[in-house]
């Protein structure tokens, strides 16, 4: 069927840690070669023709089959973003370009999806480089440089490797000795080796790149010793650290330089994540930029969240990517909920009078549908999205979805569609691996996001108190039939279905008080129901299910179905209620601490831009946790 026989075709799925271990071979000038070469002419985009230079081949092997394929070369003579951040002059570029090398070809066969595979290759091959370049070339390889078509592809393997993301190239190509417009622009992606490179290249440059130079604007500003006091206490920062944390936030926000394409856009960056984290009663554009910048700032800064163009996906991926490497574990949970933010005009995007959870009424406000994640080692917010209600589809709001900057072809979503659209997103990323998905009663009482969710998941969902299951798996029978007319269609059951409040007031299945777990008042203390239930669909029994009950200390009920095996203990159910509340908290945090909804604009980007930099102060304030409590425990230890 193929060319090389040693090439199959069989479908491979799973984790990575089910295929290990790999084998990574250099086939370069070798029988394997060959091999190589056949591969990626026919299974990657570009295809392949003879490379001129120095290059090296990587061909990985799973039981001794070819999966994958990877390739180094010689760099680009000309990339703008790489240029700018290295930050050298025409006269050392020259000298110093052989120590950069480009990752040319990338190549996991379609048939194969295992998990995190890409970024796993990617690390192991350049670990490889470093060894194999310099013995074979006599150059060692400082940073290394990608090409992503980001109209193909998401490049989220290179962030998920820690590769860092510059900007996109201007669209010309080599054409013999001239450089010719093509149009099609790539995302360009580095990983730094030797950061002592990068380092000595700046000093000896006879100009400083745009990165170092306007960095000392933002800076000062970090220096400010205005931090929110709740932000502090919460991350257990000393009097003694509060002065190192504006270089630590500068060391933070220097990951995400690359996805502005000027200085002044990084300056804004830096500001506004500074505005979230301090101490003013109200972290909109206005009063950030005229405690930190000036007056004249402020319709800067406004342009910058609502019209700027710089790469908010690429800065959302950083985080993703960052906030994976602290949090996630395999037993985690990916958790959906919604957050209302009340509004008094009705110009802003997607406002609408609606139930809004803020005011537990019905009233003017934007709906938010966030993706968290929780488990052993944390919790953080993954991904947002904005609820467009039905009415702004319609010809009447026309005018205003075009003041709003609202995306043209972008259809009607319920919220449910919008969580189950994510939740798979996030799945697929393989960023965030999880056993469980949870989510609140809006969204586990709906039968169609619960199908949508990715099989690789149980979902652990609170159900409102009318839900209708069965308390056995009734018989179904033919509904009967009186001999006139037409024959009823709907069959019926020999059981009628029951609410679960039904069940939580039923007196023949007791209580039994249990304590969840510790929470920042004490312990968390609750009554239980557990018991086998069966889904209820359409008055017909669907799937076996857990109900789980919970009656808590102050009298309210929270009512749950999971799709956990049988054979669960009732343990189970315990943490994973614990693990639904983390989402609840990353709301509190954001709001309480970093003005989530102090946002003051009517546009999309305003809206979604806001997000990302909230989440990107929020794992800063992580991050600050992580570290303040490591020294402390370093401390108490050497003590």
């Amino acid at each position: 069927m193929q060319e090389y026989a040693e090439i199959k075709d069989k479908p491979l799925a799973g984790s990575i840690e089910d295929f290990k271990p790999l084998e990574i071979i250099r086939v370069d000038k070798t029988e394997k070669e060959q091999v190589w070469d056949w591969m990626v002419k026919n299974y990657h985009y570009l295809g392949y023709e003879k490379t001129i230079g120095p290059r090296i081949k990587y061909l990985v092997l799973h039981a001794g089959i070819p999966i994958a394929a990877l390739s180094y070369n010689r760099a680009s003579l000309k990339i703008g973003v790489r240029d700018d951040f290295i930050g050298w002059d025409q006269a050392l570029k020259q000298a110093l370009l052989k120590h950069v090398v480009s990752n040319n070809r990338f190549l996991i066969l379609p048939w194969v999806e295992i998990k995190n595979l890409a970024s796993h290759l990617l690390s192991q091959t350049l670990k490889m480089l470093k060894k194999d370049w310099p013995a074979l070339f006599g150059d060692e390889p400082f940073v290394v440089e990608t090409f992503v078509d980001r109209e193909k592809f998401k490049g989220t393997c290179y962030v998920a490797a820690n590769w860092l993301y510059l900007g996109e190239t201007k669209g010309y190509g080599k054409i013999g000795k001239a450089f010719v417009y093509h149009g099609n622009r790539k995302g360009v992606y580095i990983y730094v080796l030797n950061k002592a490179f990068i380092n000595r290249v700046r000093q000896e440059s006879c100009h400083q790149p745009l990165k170092t130079v306007k960095r000392k604007m933002p800076t000062m500003m970090l220096q400010a010793m205005d931090w929110n006091p709740n932000i502090l206490e919460e991350a257990g920062v000393t009097a003694e650290a509060v002065a190192e944390l504006g270089d630590i936030l500068g060391d933070y926000l220097e990951r995400y330089s690359g996805c502005f394409a000027r200085s002044e856009q990084r300056a804004h960056a830096a500001c506004y994540t500074k505005g979230l984290l301090s101490d003013l009663e109200r972290k909109s554009i206005e009063p950030i930029a005229l405690r930190y910048a000036s007056a004249d700032e402020v319709r800067r800064m406004q342009y910058f969240t609502q019209g700027g163009i710089w790469d908010d996906g690429g800065m959302l991926a950083i985080y993703q990517s960052d906030l994976s490497s602290i949090v996630s574990e395999p037993g985690g949970m990916i958790t959906v909920d919604g957050c209302d933010f009340p509004k008094k005009g009705t110009e802003s995007v997607g406002v609408a009078r609606q139930y809004c959870g803020a005011l537990g009424k019905t009233d003017n406000c934007q709906a938010g549908v966030f993706i968290g994640y929780s488990g052993i080692r944390g919790y953080g917010l993954i991904d947002k999205g904005l609820y467009m209600p039905e009415k702004w589809f319609l010809e009447t709001h026309a005018e205003r979805r075009e003041k709003c900057g609202v995306p043209e072809g972008l259809e009607f979503k319920t919220k449910p569609q919008l969580a189950s659209e994510m939740v798979n997103k996030v799945v697929d990323s393989g960023l965030f691996p999880a056993r469980w998905v949870g989510c609140d009663a809006a969204y586990g009482s709906n039968k169609a996001f619960l199908d949508s969710l990715p099989k690789c998941l149980c979902f652990f969902a609170d159900v409102y108190s009318n839900m209708l299951v069965f308390p056995a798996m009734p018989d179904i029978y033919p509904p009967p039939y009186g001999g006139k007319g037409r024959r009823g269609l709907k069959p019926e059951t020999t059981l009628d279905p029951i609410s679960v409040s039904a069940i939580a007031n039923d007196p023949t299945i007791p209580w039994t008080s249990v304590i969840l777990g510790e929470g920042s008042k004490g312990p968390i203390i609750a009554d239980e129901k557990c018991i086998r239930v069966v889904d209820c669909r359409d008055s017909l029994p669907g799937e076996w299910r857990w109900l789980y009950i919970r009656r808590l200390a102050d009298g309210t009920f929270k009512y749950s179905l999971c799709n956990a095996p049988a054979d669960a203990p009732v343990e189970t159910f315990r943490r994973l209620a614990l693990m639904r509340w983390p989402i609840e908290q990353c709301f509190e945090e954001c709001k309480s601490n970093l003005g989530m909804g102090h946002y003051e604009g009517r546009s999309w980007n305003l809206w979604h831009r806001h997000m990302i930099f909230v989440f990107v102060a929020h794992l800063f304030l992580l991050e600050l946790r992580l570290l303040f409590k490591k020294n402390s425990n370093f401390d108490a230890s050497s003590g």
